[in-house]
């Protein structure tokens, strides 16, 4: 079959894109819900979505503000605790936000700072063969999220640490100390000659370099630290001390529908009290997430019928096992 074989699916009452039938065909995709759109910018991700939180819950991110500390937040899958970094740091206009993943893995090391130290090993032989110049140190020195957070700058960034509790017992204790003094050091610069004294590195922003003296970097303004946790694990009272702590509710009826007018408009309140009902019935504590209500609305609102075939129950899945 050629291109200009490919049947043209120009239907719009059907909104199956997939159908099982086995036929090539063309169809127009429609537009993806907001919280899936996704930028060209250097800030990767979905585009920033309204954010609603309560006055109680805003009042203790504004004092983790004023007191310079890393805001620990807490709460159920989907109550929106990564989300509440990027509102952050869209209404302060602090730029993109730096994101650190946490899992098993995770070590402080990589947050601060790589060095490549092979691969510039590599590149120093093959252009030494060429009798051309050694590459510079500051080409194999990249910043980790952490790192580029403690950046000097006149206004904070904000680094969001995600699911802390899913990393090493000793993590937590391993940021005490740059939380307390807002700075590292590079080894492998703060050894330089004197005429080697500034390098400028790479950063954990895409295509960005920054001057580093002697090997050190120290922050001018401590940054807006979020810190996520699903509470699988306590964290040592030496690392609470130094958190204010913020625990996110589930929303309520009355917030759920406010979620969902913020993302896809007032009209899509009309003819979703079921789906409401039925997200309240089937919820027990994190067993069901707010995007997943916000999930089914669009659908009904794009006219797919959630009732067949067990679509509203494979939208509406409990977390945490199998379905």
């Amino acid at each position: 079959m050629t291109a200009t074989d490919i049947p043209t699916d120009t239907s719009d009452d059907d909104w199956r894109l997939f159908r099982g039938d086995g036929r090539t065909r063309h169809v127009s995709f429609p537009e993806a819900p907001s919280w899936r759109r996704f930028t060209s910018s250097r800030e990767s991700g979905p585009r920033p979505a309204p954010y609603l939180i309560g006055a109680a819950e805003v009042d203790v991110v504004n004092a983790a503000l004023h007191l310079r500390r890393p805001l620990l937040v807490t709460g159920f899958p989907g109550t929106g605790k990564s989300s509440l970094a990027h509102a952050i740091a869209h209404e302060l206009d602090i730029g993109p936000v730096l994101h650190w993943p946490i899992n098993s893995r995770s070590a402080l090391q990589d947050a601060l700072y790589r060095y490549d130290a092979v691969g510039r090993l590599r590149e120093a032989n093959l252009r030494r063969g060429r009798q051309q110049t050694e590459p510079g140190i500051g080409n194999y020195v990249r910043l980790g999220p952490l790192g580029t957070a403690l950046v000097p700058s006149n206004r904070p960034r904000v680094l969001l640490v995600d699911e802390l509790d899913k990393g090493d017992v000793d993590l937590p204790n391993d940021l005490l100390t740059v939380f307390e003094e807002g700075q590292f050091e590079v080894p492998e610069l703060a050894r330089l000659p004197e005429d080697e004294s500034t390098v400028e590195v790479l950063t954990d922003d895409p295509d960005d370099r920054i001057p580093v003296v002697r090997g050190r970097v120290r922050c001018a303004e401590f940054p807006v630290v979020i810190i996520t946790s699903n509470g699988e694990r306590e964290f040592p009272p030496a690392f609470l001390r130094r958190c204010i702590r913020l625990d996110l509710p589930e929303p309520n009826e009355e917030r759920l529908r406010d979620i969902v007018e913020a993302h896809l408009g007032t009209a899509a309140l009309a003819d979703i009290d079921d789906l409401v009902r039925e997200f309240l019935g089937r919820r027990a504590p994190g067993e069901l997430a707010t995007d997943q209500l916000l999930n089914a609305v669009f659908l009904r609102k794009g006219g797919v019928d959630l009732e067949v075939s067990g679509l509203l129950d494979a939208v509406l899945h409990r977390l945490g096992r199998m379905v």
